[in-house]
């Protein structure tokens, strides 16, 4: 037997459960990510920050009108005729239930970022408003006002967008599972080759550095739980050893699959926030939260066109670089990742009851949960004189953990809260590691499990390396700098859509005059 002709066989066995160009790709540029941030981390440290200044400095402009662009794109999808399109085909069948779906399409979509930043941001924001007086009534509400921005219908309008793209030329059009079916447009068969390649990299490369952020978040605010549980240390060699540790657990889930894995993790962790939102409800200042969340949405609403055209044109003030365009980079490099989980689990829905249910629902849960847990902390820190903003700023991963020591069962809610940010850890690795997994064995439904391992370790190692080169700023370099590159997939699918929605069979008119159906 030649070396030759074992190599043929041995490639051939390989290109049968993965894309091995895609797979081998992905993984060098991540591997020599870990290298390069873990072995020379000043030099990282500088090249990260750098690069984030720049992009920030010539591309927040485009940032600003990009994601202004797909929220208007958004609604056209779900309120013009394109909407009535089903995915999978006119007699296609949901796979979940309602209620699971929306568990699975929240837990994959805000997670750890919404419980990290539900209290430290609108503190933030109260203690250094952009227009109202510091700590005053009116920055109370300026401040969830902008976490409104942040949070609500740009982000799940990204999501929804490339969602639908994916899903639509998969479902509807037999095309892989994968970023590179939305340039079947313009490429046609010729998406297997190596423009599809680059695609399914850069979505794969993002996809695991959007969630290798959310895992260090999280891994912050476990290691602030423990210490106010069990009196541990908050250390990045802590952090380290729980996103190590956590990650083993994650593959358990990870090899369990969706409906065994996924699913009844999501439904867990719908619980305990349940749990966790309605004790602070009950327990917290009702009546101002509610009073809050109704004058917050209205302003919202009120000043939605100039928030998200607004372009900061003073190159000193870095608040925009910070906020805005921070989530703006993290929305954008989360998007291949949610919206290939969100694909696969949403046939046999319209594109309206898809879209629609994104923009409202979510969304909606979103600002009611900002608006509990911020509003309390705003609460406490305006009406009753509790010091919460000074840590919110310096350690914002211990910001619940505070303002949770203001409520009674402190112990309990605290621990409640360190296991809901727990399983958030794990169904974000385990939902990025499936759609890695399946982008990079050429779309297939059910990849093979060693490799979905792969990139749960990957994850892991990614997130430990950002926690070490400079943690959050770090994180938030990282989520602009890879956002302005992904930002291109994104208008792509845009224009993808815009070609073929009109032509789908759903909604085609016949031309007049022309011949009927045969007899």
């Amino acid at each position: 037997m030649s070396t030759g002709s074992w190599l043929q066989r041995r490639y051939k066995a390989l290109a049968s459960t993965m894309n091995p160009p895609v797979f081998f790709g992905a993984g060098a540029v991540v591997i020599a990510f870990c290298i390069f941030g873990g072995g020379f981390t000043g030099y990282a440290e500088t090249l990260f920050s750098s690069l984030q200044a720049g992009i920030a400095r010539y591309f927040g402009w485009y940032y600003v009108l990009l994601v202004t662009a797909i929220l208007v794109f958004s609604l056209w999808l779900g309120l013009s005729r394109v909407g009535k399109i089903r995915i999978g085909g006119a007699g296609a069948k949901p796979e979940f239930s309602r209620l699971s779906w929306l568990a699975m399409l929240f837990t994959a979509g805000m997670g750890i970022g919404l419980v990290f930043w539900s209290v430290a941001e609108p503190l933030t924001h109260f203690d250094a408003p952009r227009v109202a007086d510091s700590q005053s009534e009116a920055a109370a509400r300026e401040a969830m006002r902008l976490t409104f921005f942040h949070w609500g219908l740009h982000a799940w309008a990204i999501y929804s967008m490339l969602a639908v793209a994916v899903a639509y030329f998969h479902f509807n059009k037999g095309l892989p599972l994968a970023p590179r079916s939305i340039l079947y447009p313009f490429l046609g068969e010729r998406i297997h080759g190596w423009a599809g390649h680059i695609v399914d990299i850069l979505c794969t490369v993002g996809t695991l550095l959007g969630v290798a952020t959310s895992l260090g978040l999280g891994a912050q605010q476990i290691n602030a739980g423990l210490k106010a549980l069990a009196g541990i240390s908050l250390s990045v060699g802590t952090q380290l050893t729980l996103i190590a540790i956590i990650t083993l657990v994650a593959t358990v889930s990870v090899v369990a699959g969706v409906k065994n894995g996924i699913r009844q993790l999501s439904r867990l962790n719908a619980v305990l926030a349940l749990v966790l939102v309605g004790f602070v409800l009950l327990a917290g200042p009702f009546l101002y939260m509610l009073r809050l969340f109704v004058t917050t949405l209205g302003e919202y609403l009120q000043e939605l066109p100039a928030m998200s055209l607004y372009v900061n044109t003073d190159p000193q003030d870095t608040w925009q670089a910070d906020w805005t365009l921070f989530y703006w980079g993290w929305w954008i490099s989360w998007s291949p990742f949610v919206a290939i989980f969100v694909a696969r689990i949403s046939t046999g829905r319209t594109l309206r009851d898809f879209v629609m249910s994104v923009l409202i629902v979510p969304v909606l849960a979103t600002m009611i949960w900002l608006s509990i847990f911020g509003g309390a902390a705003l609460h406490l820190e305006s009406r009753e004189g509790a010091a919460l903003v000074s840590e919110a700023i310096s350690t914002p991963a211990t910001a619940l953990h505070n303002l949770l020591e203001h409520f009674p069962l402190t112990g309990l809610m605290q621990a409640v809260a360190t296991v809901l940010i727990t399983i958030f850890f794990i169904t974000s690795s385990d939902s990025g590691s499936l759609v890695d997994d399946m982008v990079t064995s050429g779309g297939h439904l059910h990849p093979p499990k060693w490799q979905r391992i792969f990139w749960a370790t990957s994850e892991g190692v990614a997130a430990m390396t950002l926690l070490v080169v400079g943690g959050l700023q770090a994180m938030r370099n990282a989520s602009i700098s890879l956002g302005l590159p992904m930002s291109l997939v994104l208008i792509v699918a845009m224009v993808s859509l815009v070609r073929a929605l009109p032509q789908d069979p759903q909604i085609r008119r016949p031309r007049k005059g022309g011949s009927g159906p045969a007899a």
